[in-house]
C-alpha cells in the first residue's frame, strides 16, 4: 500500500480480515511453484563467498520430500519439532517440512546453549530436533536429559552417531507423497519469548500468522510484491525469520537473499549490488554500523526501501541512508506475540524518531493501568483485544499463562508509547524490565540466573544501559561474595562466564560493583530505579 492520508484513513475503517479456513503456508508456496517452478525463491551466500540458488520448484519439492520422510519417522499432526540451524536454504525445507507433517515449528537461536535446549523441549515436548552440523555440539549436550530422541543432521561430509542425515531424508522422501490437512486454526509454531521476569513463554501461533502477515506485514511495512528481492538480516532461530522470510517474502511469492554470516559493511555493501535487493530489513544496530562507513555508496544499489525493527532507531543512520541510497529508513513494530503493529507505511513522511502510525487490522489501542484508553498526547501502553486475529493464540500447554495474558479484557504488550496530534507513535519504554538490545529482547532474569550461579556473585540486577550504536546493552549491578574484590579481571571473568551458561548475546556488556541494590519492602529489587539512573539526561534520538 502507498501511502495516503484518505486510503489509509478508509482501510482502519473499513478493514476486514477474510482468513481463508484453509490457509496454510505450503500451500501457497506449492502454489508459486506451480506457477513459477524455475523462479529464484532464495540467494544463498556465506562468509566464504561459496553461494547457491534455490528456486521454488526445488523449494517444495525439498519440503514435500522432508515432511513425507518425518511422516515416516513417526511425526504425527500436532507433534512439535525443534530447528536449531543457521541461515540456510534447508531452514525452509526443515520448517515447512514440519507443517507437511502437520508437526509444529519449535524455533532455536543456534547461539542457544545445551541447557535452554533440554528447557524449549521440556516445554514443548518435543521428542524431534533438526540441527545443523554447526550445532551439534550443543544438541549433544541435552541429549538424554529431555525428551529429546530423534535427531535429524543437516551439514557435514559423514554420518554422526545417533542422527539421521537430512541428505537421506530428502533422498528417501517421496515429493508426492502425503501431506497432512491443515487449516488456519492448527498450530503452527512456538516461539519462545525473551522472559521478563523468568523462564521464557512458549507462544503458540496458528497458521492464520502466516496470512496475517502477508495481509498486514507485508502490505502496510514492506508494500512488498513478487518481484522484489528482499534481505531481511534475522536467522531462522527468531520469529522476526516467521515475520520476514517466511511471512513476507514466502507468502509474496518474492525471491529472498540469505547471507549466512556477520555483518561487515563492505561486504554487505557488495551483497546489496550484487543481487539488486530492492528491499532491506535490519536491525538498528546494523543501520548504525552502516552509517560509521566512511565510504558509503549507492553504487550499483537499486535499494527502493530499508525497513528496521526491533528497537528505536535514532537520526544518524536515518539521514546517512537518504543522503546516499535516497531511501528513507521505515520503522516498523511489533512481538513475538504478533505481526506488524505500527509502522511507517510505503509513502509515509517519516518523523524523526516516530514509530509510524497503527497498521489498519490489529485494533491497537493505547491505555492507561486501568485499560481505560488514553488520550492524544499521552503516555498509554498498546495493547490489542486478545480476539484480534493478528496475535497470538495464547501459550503451549500452559493456561494459567493464558489466563494472566488476557484475563483483564486486553493483551498489553507492555511498550509505552504516545500518540501525537498526526497519529504517530512515539516510543517512551518499556511498562516492564525487558532490554532491548542490538534487535534482541533480553529478561533480565536469565542474565541475573547466570551470574549469580558464580561464586564472586551474591546478588545482581539486570537493567537497559543507553548505548549509541546498539541502542541499549545490558548492564548488571552486581554483589560481590566475600573475598572477592572489583577488577576488571574479575569483570571479564563474569562475562565470561555468562557467555558460557546461556546465549552468549545476553551477556552484561557493563557492570558495576554495589554493597546494595535497591528493593521494594517486599524484597524485589527496584530494576525501574536502577535504570533510571542510566537513562538520566540520555537522548533517545
Amino acid at each position: 500500500m502507498k501511502y495516503d492520508k484518505t486510503s489509509y484513513e478508509q482501510e482502519m475503517r473499513d478493514f476486514a480480515w477474510e482468513i481463508p479456513a484453509d490457509y496454510n503456508i505450503v500451500d501457497v508456496v506449492e502454489g508459486h511453484a506451480t506457477r513459477h517452478p524455475e523462479k529464484i525463491a532464495v540467494f544463498w551466500e556465506d562468509a566464504s563467498g561459496e553461494e547457491r540458488q534455490v528456486t521454488y520448484r526445488e523449494l517444495a519439492e525439498g519440503t514435500r520430500r522432508f515432511g513425507d520422510a518425518l511422516i515416516g519417522i513417526g511425526v504425527a499432526k500436532g507433534d512439535p519439532v525443534m530447528h536449531i540451524l543457521p541461515r540456510l536454504p534447508e531452514a525452509h525445507m526443515a520448517q515447512l517440512g514440519t507443517f507437511v507433517a502437520g508437526g509444529v515449528a519449535v524455533p532455536c537461536s543456534e547461539m542457544l546453549k545445551g541447557s535452554e535446549l533440554i528447557y524449549r523441549s521440556e516445554a514443548s515436548g518435543a521428542r524431534v530436533i533438526v540441527a545443523d552440523v554447526s550445532t551439534v555440539e550443543t544438541v549433544e549436550e541435552a541429549r538424554g536429559k529431555c525428551p529429546l530422541e530423534t535427531f535429524i543432521l543437516i551439514g557435514g561430509s559423514e554420518a554422526l552417531e545417533g542422527w539421521i542425515r537430512f541428505e537421506d531424508l530428502l533422498a528417501d522422501g517421496d515429493p508426492n507423497g502425503k501431506k497432512v490437512e491443515l487449516c488456519v486454526n492448527d498450530p503452527m509454531t512456538i516461539n519462545f519469548t525473551s522472559g521478563t521476569t523468568g523462564k521464557p513463554k512458549p507462544v503458540v501461533h496458528k497458521h492464520r500468522w502466516m496470512f496475517c502477515h502477508h495481509r498486514i506485514t507485508a502490505r502496510y511495512w514492506y508494500g512488498a510484491g513478487e518481484d522484489d528481492i528482499i534481505w531481511a538480516t534475522t536467522a531462522p532461530g527468531w520469529a522476526k525469520w516467521y515475520w520476514s522470510p517466511i511471512g513476507v517474502s514466502l507468502t509474496s511469492g518474492a525471491t529472498q537473499l540469505m547471507y549466512n554470516g556477520r555483518f561487515d559493511g563492505p561486504k554487505y555493501m557488495e551483497l546489496l549490488a550484487k543481487y539488486k535487493v530492492t528491499k532491506l530489513c535490519a536491525t538498528p544496530t546494523e543501520y548504525r554500523l552502516f552509517a560509521q562507513i566512511p565510504d558509503l555508496s549507492g553504487e550499483g544499489i537499486v535499494l527502493e526501501d530499508a525497513l528496521s525493527a526491533g528497537e528505536p532507531l535514532n537520526v544518524e543512520p536515518i539521514e546517512a541512508f537518504k543522503r546516499t541510497f535516497g531511501v528513507t529508513i521505515r520503522d516498523g513494530y511489533g512481538q513475538t506475540e504478533s505481526v506488524c503493529l505500527v509502522c511507517n507505511l510505503p509513502g509515509m513522511p517519516v518523523k524523526p524518531g516516530a514509530m509510524g502510525m497503527p497498521t489498519p487490522g490489529p485494533g491497537v489501542t493505547l491505555i492507561d493501568e486501568a485499560g481505560n484508553p488514553v488520550a492524544r498526547g499521552e503516555v498509554g501502553e498498546i495493547a490489542l483485544r486478545p480476539d484480534s486475529p493478528a496475535i497470538f493464540d495464547g501459550y503451549w500447554n500452559a493456561p494459567e499463562l493464558d489466563e494472566e495474558a488476557f484475563s483483564e479484557g486486553w493483551y498489553r504488550t507492555k511498550d509505552l508509547v504516545r500518540m501525537d496530534e498526526d497519529g504517530y507513535l512515539f516510543f517512551e519504554g518499556r511498562a516492564d524490565d525487558v532490554i532491548l538490545t542490538s534487535g534482541y529482547r533480553i529478561g533480565p532474569f536469565e542474565v541475573e540466573d547466570a551470574l549469580v550461579s558464580h561464586p564472586a556473585v551474591v546478588e545482581a540486577a539486570a537493567v537497559a544501559s543507553p548505548h549509541r550504536e546498539r541502542g541499549e546493552i545490558v548492564k548488571a549491578f552486581v554483589i560481590l561474595a566475600a573475598g572477592y574484590e572489583p577488577s576488571d579481571e574479575l569483570t571479564k571473568e563474569l562475562q565470561d562466564h555468562v557467555k558460557a551458561v546461556t546465549a552468549p548475546y545476553k551477556y552484561p556488556r557493563a557492570i558495576e560493583y554495589v554493597a546494595e541494590l535497591p528493593k521494594t519492602t517486599s524484597g524485589k529489587i527496584k530494576r525501574a530505579e536502577l535504570k533510571a539512573k542510566e537513562w538520566e539526561g540520555w537522548d533517545r534520538r
